[in-house]
């Protein structure tokens, strides 16, 4: 059976059209196109504005014209993410979906559900004429994984309605009514390139098989991040051992735990067996510490050749001493929320260049005060090391309202359809609501969607019974809308 044939239908067959659409953040353009056909193909009011957010509305249906206005909210970009043994071209290939169990996965590469499944979820209130419902806006916007460019542009006045229902969460039966907000750093350390002398042998140390995963969701579960790794590595053999720094290159999205990292160094013939036997050491040591929850790391040393200059040592000695100090994970937890994430940071991409190394890093935070305070150490850490730190992209979070209309109304609507209270919830990871908020502040704002598991890696997973009960969630709870 292929996914377009699960229950219910008229979610699974939009889904899927969306896993023939590449769509990687920044570069989704044909999935605007794609939506922007979908709704006039349906005869509905559809605007694009200026930056590729695509508006679609659908009247209410006959004796709903009174209710209050929603708003379906989902983002058309994905995370691409594929396992090094895996060729995908992420601008022309589809998503290859299978079935396992109750779960539905991409083979070797991240699913795109996250958001996929939600803007499917909205497709299919758009098409359906058998649901009630008042009037209806659905807001599809653009680059939410990589900036929440389309949020941040969308200008205040186009949109009518007076709820917002975002469907980016990630667990069904949780209702999420706050999320952290976030900043990327960008440092650079210029570099120094010198001649790599006679009594040198080259090598390329690789870190992989790690899990990745969301650096907002995930990143309280003590997943390993192979930057961190790969500096562990090195620091020794840069301090003690005479090796020179190459290059060095690990991971390549600011919200994903990086999975892979590699270096070339060379290495004085004469401290080859000490540098092999280190290497050794670090790599059981790792393996050991993160055998509960990361098992699977493999750190591999081969020979290698070609390289005429390698990084001052000294320079090279800085960067790597920054990015063991850098903070790196969670950084602190809410004592006002149990179990809550409040500030963390992604070493996300290391990358050497001609004259630099660039480290990026995404920081998240529901205080922005807290996230302030992280910000200043992973300065301090960075410009220790000569670095020169930037920082951009930064969004307040937003702030729970336990008392709102929309919550009290889902509520309800779920324990009636399922005899069970949600679970009412903030994230730490960026949703796109306190953004939208700006412009227009008189929403009454809530997330939910079906759930997923290990988003923004290629251990992205979908579960069927969760789609079909999020299906009739929503539909019950358009019908339940309160009256203007």
């Amino acid at each position: 059976m292929t996914i377009d044939n699960l229950d219910p239908k008229c979610v699974w067959k939009n889904f899927y059209a969306l896993t023939q659409i590449p769509r990687p953040s920044k570069k989704e353009g044909k999935a605007v196109d794609f939506m922007e056909n979908f709704g006039k193909r349906l005869g509905l009011e559809t605007i694009r504005d200026e930056v590729g957010n695509i508006i679609i509305r659908k009247p209410a249906t006959k004796g709903m014209e009174h209710r209050k206005g929603v708003i379906l909210q989902g983002h058309l970009d994905m995370v691409p993410q594929n396992n090094n043994d895996v060729a995908h071209d992420w601008e022309k290939d589809p998503v290859e979906t299978y079935i396992d169990g109750d779960w539905v996965k991409a083979r070797g590469t991240t699913l795109g559900a996250d958001n996929g499944i939600g803007c499917a979820v909205i497709m299919a209130v758009l098409e359906a004429k058998d649901i009630e419902h008042g009037p209806v806006e659905a807001l599809f916007t653009i680059d939410e994984e990589t900036g929440m460019t389309g949020a941040k542009a969308l200008k205040g006045g186009i949109l009518k309605g007076d709820i917002l229902i975002n469907v980016d969460s990630e667990t069904e039966g949780e209702l999420y009514v706050g999320c952290a907000g976030g900043l990327d750093t960008d440092a650079e350390f210029p570099i120094r390139k010198e001649r790599i002398g006679r009594g040198y042998r080259q090598f390329t140390i690789a870190v992989k098989g790690l899990r990745g995963g969301h650096s907002g969701m995930e990143i309280n579960e003590g997943r390993a991040n192979s930057n961190k790794l790969m500096a562990r590595i090195l620091l020794p053999l840069l301090r003690d051992c005479g090796v020179l720094l190459v290059s060095i290159e690990g991971g390549n999205m600011r919200n994903a735990i990086p999975r892979e990292a590699c270096a070339v160094i060379a290495v004085p013939v004469s401290k080859t067996a000490k540098v092999l036997k280190s290497i050794e050491k670090a790599s059981c040591d790792i393996r050991h510490e993160y055998a509960l929850i990361d098992g699977n790391i493999e750190i591999t040393v081969g020979k290698t050749a070609g390289a005429k200059n390698a990084i001052a040592a000294d320079t090279a000695l800085n960067v790597i001493k920054s990015l063991l100090a850098c903070p790196c994970n969670v950084d602190r937890m809410s004592l006002a929320i149990p179990g809550l994430v409040e500030t963390s940071n992604n070493i996300a991409i290391v990358k050497s260049e001609n004259r630099k190394i660039t480290v990026k890093t995404l920081m998240r935070g529901s205080s922005d005060s807290a996230k302030l305070a992280l910000r200043d150490s992973i300065r301090c850490a960075l410009e220790l090391g000569g670095a020169k730190v930037r920082f951009s992209g930064g969004y307040s979070g937003w702030q729970p309202n336990m008392e709102s209309g929309i919550l009290d109304t889902m509520k309800r609507t779920y324990f009636g359809l399922f005899g069970s209270e949600p679970q009412v919830k903030a994230i730490h990871a960026g949703l796109e609501c306190g953004i939208l908020s700006t412009n227009y502040p008189h929403w009454d704002m809530i997330s939910c969607g079906p759930t997923l598991m290990s988003p923004h890696s290629p251990d992205e997973r979908l579960l069927i019974p969760s789609v079909e009960k999020f299906w009739k969630f929503i539909k019950e709870v358009l019908k339940n809308i309160p009256a203007r």
